[in-house]
């Protein structure tokens, strides 16, 4: 199915690993000219080997710590004098934080702004552009809800949620689509160090009707799919990708 994405541009946060890598590496095999942002410039250089050799389109790549103050500021800047202008946004930085029932407050701080401060002010700083050209598309990465412990990220991500069906509700009259991706359990490094290879096996033959854990791939499919044209009628949404478990808490 031709997704229509040839010839777009996208900003990915978080795009060294994981989600954004993912993400990345499908948008840019779609045709797609990403900006892809993270901190580690030796990923990201892999990543833009890894495109390349693919046959993508070449994504610019632009080292930032997400959560330093000025990083949305910057981050929009450099995107819209690198690509022109900016068609569509991910929204994916983030990290897993569980906490005590008491936790800290510079834990809670934290993860509130890596998981949802910089997000909506990266966002602020893309949508005058985006009102401007009445067209666009975001996408917000988010989390699982359902967990028997404190994970000050999955509040975090929470908040954007609603936050994004707040945005689609104003934005809807520029003709730009904000949606929300929640994955279940996928394997990435941030799901790995909560789980053994047998605790896995276990887990997902008990709560997950497909009978194992997602890949980054998955995530990326669906991201691809809601930022497209194919997607132009869908709005507001959470989308979830998680083997059909419902029921995440371990």
């Amino acid at each position: 199915m031709d997704l229509y994405l040839n010839g777009k541009t996208a900003v990915v946060t978080g795009a060294s690993q994981g989600f954004g890598r993912a993400i990345t590496k499908e948008l840019a095999t779609e045709g797609v000219k990403v900006f892809a942002t993270a901190r580690n410039e030796d990923l990201l250089d892999s990543l833009k080997a890894e495109i390349r050799k693919a046959g993508g389109i070449e994504p610019v790549t632009f080292i930032q710590d997400f959560v330093a103050a000025d990083a949305p500021e910057k981050i929009a800047a450099a995107a819209l004098s690198s690509l022109g202008q900016v068609d569509i946004l991910v929204n994916n930085a983030g990290r897993s934080r569980p906490l005590d029932v008491i936790g800290s407050e510079e834990e809670w701080a934290a993860s509130m702004t890596l998981d949802f401060d910089r997000h909506r002010q990266l966002t602020q700083q893309l949508l005058p552009q985006f009102m401007e050209r009445k067209q666009g598309s975001i996408l917000n990465i988010t989390s699982t809800y359902e967990l028997k412990m404190i994970n000050a990220s999955a509040v975090a991500k929470a908040a954007i949620v609603v936050w994004s069906k707040q945005l689609s509700g104003q934005l809807g009259r520029y003709g730009i689509r904000v949606n929300s991706l929640q994955p279940g359990l996928i394997d990435t490094e941030n799901i790995r160090r909560f789980f053994t290879a047998e605790q896995r096996k276990e887990h997902a033959e008990r709560e997950i009707p497909l009978g194992d854990f997602g890949e980054a791939q998955d995530i990326a499919n669906m991201a691809a799919f809601l930022v497209s044209p194919r997607a132009k009628y869908i709005t507001g949404t959470v989308a979830v990708v998680d083997g059909g478990g419902r029921h995440y808490a371990f």
